[in-house]
């Protein structure tokens, strides 16, 4: 067989992939642990309030806010449900074409997502911001867009999150 020999990591490189495994690992459970715990969310469901709130009139497409939150239409759809159930939000038919339903942040879900929000940045701010220099935010972005496009090309290394 004329099988291709994998391109191993060279010292470096598996030095850095280690140090940067650590922090994907570690950093989602320091968010969760601080969300669940001041506020009784996880990630995933103050992604999906957050972006409702800064939407107009607090309205997004699920379609839409799937990518937002980075998941799949079938995670949004269970995790809207346990946030309708809880009052957060509403879905609806989308008015410019009823083939698509709208997420809604109701007043409740604004307000719980108004509370969470200050814990969750400080966290953000603790674990990550206030651990760089200016410059190494700059660094981390680019880092980050660039392997965002490796991991979706439709994702431009210039476009925002």
């Amino acid at each position: 067989m004329d099988a291709e020999q994998p391109r191993w990591l060279d010292e470096r490189e598996l030095d850095a992939w280690k140090v940067f495994s650590a922090v994907m690992l570690k950093l989602p459970a320091a968010l969760d642990t601080q969300l669940h715990r001041d506020s009784g969310l996880n990630q995933f469901e103050y992604l999906v309030l957050a972006g409702l709130s800064e939407s107009p009139d607090r309205t997004m497409r699920m379609s839409t806010l799937a990518i937002l939150a980075n998941g799949s239409l079938s995670r949004l759809s269970h995790v809207v449900k346990r946030l309708e159930s809880r009052g957060y939000l509403r879905r609806e038919p989308c008015a410019d074409d009823g083939r698509y339903t709208n997420a809604v942040l109701t007043d409740a879900g604004w307000d719980k997502v108004v509370a969470a929000a200050p814990g969750h940045v400080e966290t953000v701010r603790s674990q990550v911001i206030d651990a760089l220099e200016p410059e190494q935010l700059d660094q981390l972005r680019e880092i980050g867009l660039r392997i965002l496009h490796a991991m979706d090309p439709g994702f431009g290394c210039t476009e925002g999150i």
